[in-house]
Formats: structure tokens, sequence, C-alpha cells
């Protein structure tokens, strides 16, 4: 597969009391290790993990499966910072699954249902999945992209560039809430987490 994973990992997890969402439990492993397997299973070359203020914990987290950790050094500036520092370590002609670690409990179903997408419409670079009209993660950029999202400021949002875009941002609906689950507190992981429970999914 000529397309790259980049797992966003990099923030504080202030709103979470200091707790890295990437070592929360998702069923029987830790969220940033259901990403990885994920994205492994799939043959994403490579696969790239971001890591910022929890560096320590999540490389020892990941150290035995091939993911390359990719330490953001200017994290505290921004997610766009962190994704610039990720896409330095992908090659210039890999279309790219940007997944960030607050959304976890996204189904192998979705990420298959993006990834057979992309040939079927060669004129979109944005590829975005939808759950009841809303928006949410991951994503997938085109190759093609990289050079707007590297020429942001570090503190500015990657989707500042969806107007530039227009017509080439295609939505995908799917029938998965994970993908719009922003597990940003403890309250939205637990109930993001029982929603997953009950859709019996690993």
């Amino acid at each position: 597969m000529s397309i790259a994973a980049l797992l966003l990992t990099a923030g504080e997890s202030s709103r979470m009391d200091g707790y890295p969402k990437a070592l929360l439990t998702t069923g029987r492993r830790s969220a940033v290790r259901r990403l990885a397997e994920i994205v492994l299973a799939e043959r994403f070359d490579p696969v790239i993990a971001v890591v910022g203020a929890h560096r320590g914990p999540i490389a020892h987290e990941l150290r035995d499966l091939p993911v390359d950790v990719v330490y953001a050094d200017q994290w505290y500036e921004g997610r766009t910072a962190s994704i610039q520092a990720g896409l330095s370590a992908i090659p210039d002609d890999r279309d790219i699954l940007f997944w960030p670690i607050d959304h976890p409990f996204v189904s192998p179903r979705t990420v298959e249902t993006l990834i057979s997408v992309l040939p079927t419409d060669p004129l979109a670079v944005w590829f975005i999945p939808t759950h009841e009209g809303r928006g949410g993660h991951p994503v997938v950029w085109r190759a093609s992209m990289r050079r707007g999202i590297q020429d942001l400021r570090p503190d500015a949002p990657v989707r500042s560039l969806l107007p530039e875009f227009g017509p080439q941002v295609r939505r995908v609906s799917v029938e998965d809430p994970g993908v719009v689950a922003n597990v940003d507190t403890p309250d939205a992981y637990r109930d993001a987490y029982d929603i997953w429970l009950a859709r019996g999914e690993e």
C-alpha cells in the first residue's frame, strides 16, 4: 500500500488531568496500540507516531511494533507543528491517513472504507468521514496537500485550508459514531467507551 499512516499523540492531555490519551484503555489494549495495530493490519507504510509531551511512555508502549516514533520538539506550539514533524518522516509521494489519538474508537471498517474510496475519486485531495452529518477523523490527505500543510503556521489549524480546496474535499458517510467521538475529557472518554463497548467492536 502506498499510503502512510500518521498517528498524532503529541499533546499534553491537559483536559485529561495530564494523563496521556494515548494510554487510555480501549478494551484489551491502549488507545495508541489499537490505532497502530489497525493501520499495520491494513499494511500502511510507513506508520508514524508523533510524540511530544509524553514521549517516553508512548514510545515504550509501541516498542515492539514496526512503528516509527517521531518526536515533535515544538509540539507545544500547536497541533499543526506536530503534524509537520510527522510529515517530515513520510516520503513525498505518499497519500496519508491522519489519525489523532483523541478519536480512539473508530472502527477498522471505517479505515477500510476511506481507503476504498480513494481510487474512485482521483480529483479529491481530502477525504473526511462523516456520521449523521458531522465530520470527524481519521481523514485521508493526498500527497499534493503536503505543501499547504507544511506552509501553515504551527498554531494554525489544518482545517483552515478547507475553503482553499472546496470541491476537492470528499465527505464519506459512515455508520461509525467513533469518527465524531472526540475524547478530550474524562466524561467524553467514558461516554465514547460505553458506546463502543455496546457496538461489540475490537
